[in-house]
């Protein structure tokens, strides 16, 4: 149980006060109800870790599906000065770009009722999942260079998905100031097998359909309509990602020597944002942002034509769209106002979505009078949520909110728990029809492992920061 003190700011809003070497006091968006349980984790603690380093804007922040990480918390998010401040790979994670899309149908959930099975067995078969899983597609060195530059768009260049549907992903699916070159050979064979894969851990691709609308005008700006057949799916950068960030780590931690970077904790090395060693991290940083992108499209394409080939529908029968695609672990060059003015920044955001609030230019126009869409994964045994962004957010997180459930049992923990259970009968026992590569995956991602993401959800919409427009209910989802 942590020790340092939370004071209520709100009802959802804990602050932790600066001191000692603290350049910023803590805060931490949560209702009174969840704060037990973030209290008994570390991660206040590395809340308190980040507010030590050098640049920080403002505050060390994290969202109520804070939970213990490397380095930041997940669920952290902290602003930095691009004079003075740092970029850490602690604070994007080794999942660069773990991120989220949903599409939208043009089925009613009447139209594949007695049909999950089906669908569910034929997206299992048509995309890898598992530690190490491979793709249909091989790809060469070359080849992979141009996904780390094009991202989503080389996906759809190549006949996977439309174009059209680029402007609806988070930097039209293309991260600028990607450099090949700053990219380890170990890092290229382990990117060239992978592409078109789900992984292993939360990630999964998920059938759902609208089960709830809170915001109808939000909803149908959003083309979200109730009973509506939806599709979730959740990865980001596999090995590749994983290996530029090792590899990155290695050298920040040299170069916090060298630049005599006060660490509370070595797992936040960093770099100062414009050393040479900063500079190369966002360059490669950027090459795994874009290669999540593609693989997102990838795999997305892939399960469009095994719902309509499940559904025996021929090609393009089923109109799909997609709604909108967020990420995860990422740092971005962004403005925002600090003490009224704007300012540029480097927002890291660990396991924490962009919520851009209403007319940002960053938003696609279609959306701009609702604000950014916002996609909230919960478990695989309840709901998921569609947000918006607001005002609120951009005034007082960076334009930043939650990213899921937020993790309540350590893997092994939940492993211990599941003991004697089945929890693919006890899932399908609710409806819910799964697909993964073994128990142990079912048993580290059952639902009890993670908070109830309709308690996250409130504390966002409850302190402002996000907007509440739909709630979806998983009919089936593959695990990785």
């Amino acid at each position: 149980m942590s020790s340092l003190k939370f004071l209520q700011k709100t009802d959802y809003l804990w602050e932790i006060p600066q001191e000692g070497k603290m350049r910023v006091p803590g805060r931490i968006y949560a209702s009174k109800k969840m704060l037990n349980s973030i209290r008994a984790d570390n991660a206040p603690d590395q809340v308190c870790n980040v507010a030590h380093l050098p640049g920080i804007v403002n505050y060390s922040l994290a969202m109520p599906d804070i939970h213990w990480g490397y380095g930041f918390s997940i669920g952290g998010v902290a602003a930095f000065d691009l004079d003075e401040g740092i970029i850490s790979p602690g604070g994007v994670g080794y999942d660069i770009n773990c991120g989220v899309r949903l599409l939208k149908t043009s089925l009613n959930r009447k139209d594949v009722s007695g049909h999950i099975k089906k669908i569910i067995d034929l997206l299992f078969q048509s995309i890898p999942t598992g530690v190490g899983s491979k793709g249909a597609l091989r790809i060469t060195h070359n080849e992979l260079k141009r996904v780390m530059l094009d991202g989503a768009k080389w996906a759809t260049d190549k006949g996977f998905g439309d174009a059209s549907n680029l402007e609806f992903i988070e930097e039209n699916g293309q991260m600028p100031g990607a450099d090949p070159a700053t990219v380890s050979e170990r890092a290229m064979d382990r990117g060239t097998p992978q592409l078109g894969t789900l992984g292993s851990g939360n990630h999964f691709v998920e059938l759902q359909y609208v089960d709830k609308i809170y915001d109808h005008d939000a909803a149908t700006t959003l083309g979200l309509t109730e009973d509506q057949v939806t599709l979730t799916i959740h990865t980001g950068s596999r090995g590749f990602g994983y290996q530029i960030c090792d590899d990155s780590i290695k050298k920040m931690l040299r170069a916090s020597e060298k630049y005599d970077i006060y660490l509370p904790d070595k797992q936040l090395c960093c770099a100062p944002i414009r050393s040479p060693e900063g500079k190369e991290y966002l360059a490669a940083m950027a090459c795994a942002i874009n290669y999540a992108f593609a693989n997102r499209q990838v795999i997305s394409h892939w399960a469009c034509e095994s719902l309509e080939s499940a559904l025996g529908f021929s090609k393009g029968t089923i109109k799909f769209q997609l709604v909108y695609e967020v990420a995860h672990n990422i740092a971005k060059e962004e403005t925002h106002l600090v003490d009224k003015k704007p300012v540029k920044l480097l927002v890291h955001r660990k396991g924490a979505t962009r919520a851009f609030g209403p007319g940002s230019h960053d938003v696609p126009e279609k959306y701009r009078k609702i604000g950014q869409p916002v996609l909230i994964p919960g478990d695989m045994g309840r709901y998921s949520y569609v947000l918006s962004g607001t005002e609120g957010a951009m005034n007082e997180t960076f334009g930043s909110t939650c990213h899921g459930a937020g993790r309540l049992l350590s893997r092994h923990k939940a492993i211990d728990a599941a003991k004697g259970r089945s929890i693919f009968r006890e899932l399908e026992d609710i409806g819910i029809y799964v697909r993964s590569t073994g128990k142990k995956t079912l048993a580290e991602e059952m639902p009890e492992a993670y908070k109830d993401v309709s308690d996250v959800v409130d504390a966002v919409t409850g302190a402002g920061i996000s907007n509440k427009i739909a709630r979806l209910k998983p009919l089936g989802v593959i695990k990785g």
